[in-house]
């Protein structure tokens, strides 16, 4: 369909279309990253960040562009999952510069708002690689520029289609995505938005109903100030009817005395319905003569509240002690993959360990959090994650307090980094000596491929054992201790002092003891150390130093 202008409405249908539609190909997304390790997590972090976008704006459906582009932006910034959510929050944030204050837009306008998301995106990163999102999202903006089209609809067909081409040759860019037969994955998520938004155009999509799977609770803190017995309607219930003969209408007629926050949306053999009641069951008998009923979710809510209540109330407590507190001069923000590894930087002193890192990187707002938990007058962050700095980066940068990023890439360097730490140094003294201890540790990890494929001439097979060096495959093989061994045998040298291992939930302890046994009798002058690290995925992450 034609659109000369679009209003708030519309811009705020094609955010959350696209937002969808990211949601629903994640996986698809998560299956194109080059190594084919069980992490692949590039579509999981841009649907968490734009998911996160999207809450922000959900009661702002007809608002001006400018004002839904500059929460968007927000939203996406607080949001911000992985590299690839980074760069797309910076992506959204150029957007709403280059609508900032506009109550409608044309086709120029909005051309304009994707170039500006372009040159945020790229000011993001320090040296920018092309062959990625990057690459994408330019290509996107300078079709946009470039078209002579008034019809927004025809505009978005332009950049669509040029980023599908873009992305198609990326592997020509990468030669790493080329071995692997892939195209980028955050280039790809990058389409699936632009299509989703392409969507509401084209089918002049009315409204569109945010798709949330994981909501981050948030408690809203007039919560303190309700009480249970304010709540008139108990049961929050949700369902979907399928069937292809549901009056909407209708039905809205008959669950209207029986509840509040009632939304029947759909059509079309499905309706999705949700009601705040007292009587679910009545709820739901009605809505079953009307055709098969899916997805039922019922939660008490006034037993939540107790909950929330509850929780409040020993926050409160403990916020009131902790303020009595003085601040101490160091304070230290840790990502851990595994609870072994999440004791071992308790044990370390580190103040709040975020759990999280390749199958699950936190957020901007999750840091940001960490940080102001913590009383002190300087705080480190040990990111542990090459796909975690840029989010720790800006979280350091939002912080009002002294924060210093120290860019641990392995859980192996960020151990080494917090016990090369001098509490009666200086602030500088420490960035250094902690920068400098990291450079001297060798990492290793084993893990399994979750594909075929071929990558730097090794072909790897889906089930095959793999073992990374420095995030690079290294070995290929059938057992995870001779991949272990022989990726030790590579690391070790005539330098080598101390070899540490985490091992993970996957591996038997028994096995482990032997394991490490033949170690000590082959490297009889290395101390070798082992831990139970239960960290999921990688049976084992290790060290030489």
């Amino acid at each position: 369909m034609q659109h000369l202008s679009i209003d708030g409405q519309h811009f705020y249908n094609m955010m959350v279309n696209a937002s969808n539609k990211l949601e629903e190909k994640k996986e698809y997304v998560n299956s194109l990253n080059v190594f084919p390790v069980p992490d692949g997590d590039t579509g999981t972090n841009m649907s968490m960040t734009f998911k996160s976008a999207v809450n922000e704006i959900q009661n702002l459906n007809g608002a001006d562009i400018g004002k839904i582009a500059r929460i968007l932006a927000k939203g996406a910034l607080m949001g911000a999952r992985g590299n690839s959510g980074v760069i797309l929050s910076q992506i959204l944030r150029g957007l709403s510069k280059g609508l900032e204050g506009k109550v409608e837009i044309t086709a120029k306008e909005l051309a304009e708002g994707i170039m500006e998301g372009s040159k945020s995106a790229y000011k993001a990163v320090m040296r920018p690689t092309e062959g990625t999102i990057l690459t994408v999202i330019r290509a996107a903006g300078e079709a946009a520029i470039r078209s002579t089209e008034t019809d927004i609809t025809k505009l978005m067909e332009e950049v669509c289609s040029h980023s599908e081409d873009v992305l198609a040759k990326t592997p020509e860019m990468l030669p790493v995505l080329k071995q692997a037969k892939v195209v980028d994955a955050g280039g790809a998520g990058l389409l699936v938005i632009f299509k989703g938004m392409l969507e509401v155009l084209k089918d002049d999509i009315e409204f569109v109903e945010i798709i949330n799977e994981t909501v981050k609770e948030n408690k809203a803190s007039v919560q303190k100030t309700l009480s249970t017995e304010d709540i008139k309607y108990g049961y929050c219930t949700e369902f979907f009817i399928l069937s292809e003969k549901v009056n909407i209408d209708k039905f809205k007629e008959e669950l209207e005395p029986l509840g509040d926050s009632m939304i029947v949306v759909g059509g079309e053999g499905l309706v999705k319905v949700h009601i705040h009641t007292n009587d679910p069951g009545l709820i739901l008998s009605k809505a079953v003569s009307l055709g098969e009923l899916s997805k039922i979710k019922i939660d008490n809510m006034r037993e939540q509240h107790r909950h929330i209540l509850e929780d409040d109330y020993k926050e409160d407590n403990n916020e009131m002690e902790e303020e009595n507190l003085p601040n101490k001069q160091y304070g230290f923000v840790s990502v851990s993959l595994g609870e072994g590894i999440k004791n071992i930087f308790e044990d370390l002193g580190i103040d709040v360990v975020i759990e999280g890192g390749q199958t699950m990187n936190p957020s901007t707002e999750d840091i940001l959090n960490a940080i102001n938990e913590i009383k002190a007058d300087n705080i480190f962050i040990l990111p542990n994650n090459k796909n975690i700095i840029m989010a720790a980066t800006q979280a350091a940068e939002l912080a009002e307090k002294s924060v210093h990023v120290i860019p641990t890439k392995t859980i192996p360097q960020g151990i080494t980094a917090i016990t090369s730490f001098n509490a009666d140094a200086t602030v500088e003294d420490n960035i250094e000596a902690m920068n400098t201890s990291i450079e001297n540790v060798a990492s290793g990890s084993i893990t399994y491929a979750v594909r075929d494929t071929e990558i730097d001439d090794k072909v790897i097979k889906e089930g095959n054992i793999i073992g990374l060096r420095e995030g690079k495959i290294e070995e290929i093989g059938d057992d995870k201790f001779e991949v272990c061994k022989n990726l030790i045998e590579k690391m070790v040298n005539e330098n080598s002092e101390l070899i540490t291992i985490f091992y993970g939930e996957d591996c038997d302890k028994a096995q482990v003891e032997t394991f490490v046994n033949e170690l000590e009798d082959k490297y009889s002058d290395i101390d070798i150390q082992y831990y139970e690290g239960n960290q999921p995925l990688y049976y084992f992450i290790f060290s030489v130093e």
